[in-house]
């Protein structure tokens, strides 16, 4: 689940970037570390997607999730670039969802401080007091509560901003059984690109057992990957190929993330039969 907070669970820090972010206290990570919330925001999500044009060329109802609202940097990022845009034939959609908004609330009382956030003081107002801000051609909602409760009541994704925190700190978020229910409440008929900061082969493994389509992602901050995930092969720019399911048979990191089940461990032989059967590797 996402994780809620007090006030008390944040500070304000400096990142590598010498941009200002938010860090928990209670977990120790710092949101969007080393190049700061914008420039990973904008970086990993907003031009990895192409969300622009996509929506652009999609026209009518363009949906994006946010999945791990925090202190908002990926929803603002978004947001900014939509700005201007009144005229695009598509309706914008963005879907926020986190435990609370706590993380947010500390945000906003420290939005001079993150800078980012201080020019859309009125949106934030908005979401947090009504749990929703709209301004053409965007719609902002936020859905508090458990994302596994909250997923199926929202309207099926274009795009998934996925930003929780990490497996280490919040492994329900990541598990087998959490990702197949995520790609069954995507549309067959509908393109859906799910970015992600992470590299481990453990998570590769695991969307790819859920039912996804997974490839290499842009570089962000000190990682030379991240991961990209689909429910349409073509959607992806570098998908996994056979060198990588090879190398899974020496990986000790390879075995898919299961609830209950703790540290890294070599692939199954069952989860590399079915790995193995995965269209994106048929042939």
């Amino acid at each position: 689940m996402l994780l809620d907070h007090t006030s008390e669970d944040f500070e304000i820090v400096t990142v590598q970037s010498g941009d200002r972010s938010v860090r928990s206290r209670k977990f120790g990570e710092i949101f969007h570390p080393v190049v700061g919330p914008m420039a990973e925001a904008v970086g990993l999500h907003v031009r990895q997607q192409g969300l622009v044009e996509r929506a652009a060329r999609a026209g009518g109802r363009f949906v994006i999730w946010d999945v791990g609202l925090g202190a908002a940097a990926n929803a603002i990022a978004v947001i900014e670039a939509f700005a201007g845009w009144a005229d695009l034939r598509a309706r914008i959609e963005l879907h926020s969802f986190d435990l609370s908004d706590g993380a947010l609330r500390f945000a906003l009382a420290h939005a001079n401080e993150l800078g980012y956030l201080a020019r859309h003081a009125v949106a934030v107002h908005s979401l947090i007091g009504q749990g929703a801000w709209a301004e053409t051609p965007l719609q902002w909602r936020f859905h508090p509560g458990s994302f596994r409760e909250t997923m199926p009541l929202a309207p099926a994704p274009h795009a998934i901003l996925y930003d929780p925190y990490s497996p280490q700190s919040n492994p329900d978020m990541w598990t087998l059984d959490h990702f197949t229910r995520l790609h069954g409440c995507l549309f067959a008929e509908l393109p859906c690109l799910l970015t992600n900061y992470t590299r481990s082969t453990a998570v590769r493994v695991t969307l790819l057992l859920a039912g996804f389509f997974v490839g290499r992602g842009h570089a962000t901050g000190e990682k030379d990957e991240t991961t990209i995930a689909a429910n349409d092969l073509a959607l992806l720019e570098t998908p996994l190929g056979l060198d990588w399911l090879a190398g899974l048979r020496r990986s000790t990191n390879a075995a898919p993330l299961r609830a209950g089940i703790s540290g890294p461990a070599a692939i199954s032989p069952e989860d590399w039969s079915r790995l193995a059967a995965h269209p994106q590797f048929a042939g």
